[in-house]
């Protein structure tokens, strides 16, 4: 079983490249478990969204 440091190492590379199917798998089992990473996993989502309405031009 992943732990929350694996976990949430995994959660900030899933912004960056495609998780294997082993690490999807492992991440989805500890995430159903785990409140404190799902919790991580809300403020990486609330981040990436925030860093691209900065980044995008107004119309």
């Amino acid at each position: 079983m992943m732990n929350c440091k694996e976990a949430t190492q995994l959660l900030s590379q899933g912004q960056e490249r495609t998780l294997t199917l082993v690490e999807r798998l492992g991440l989805k089992l500890h995430l159903l478990i785990c409140k404190g990473c799902r919790a991580s996993e809300r403020h990486f989502d609330f981040l990436r969204t925030a860093a691209r309405r900065i980044g995008s031009p107004e119309p």
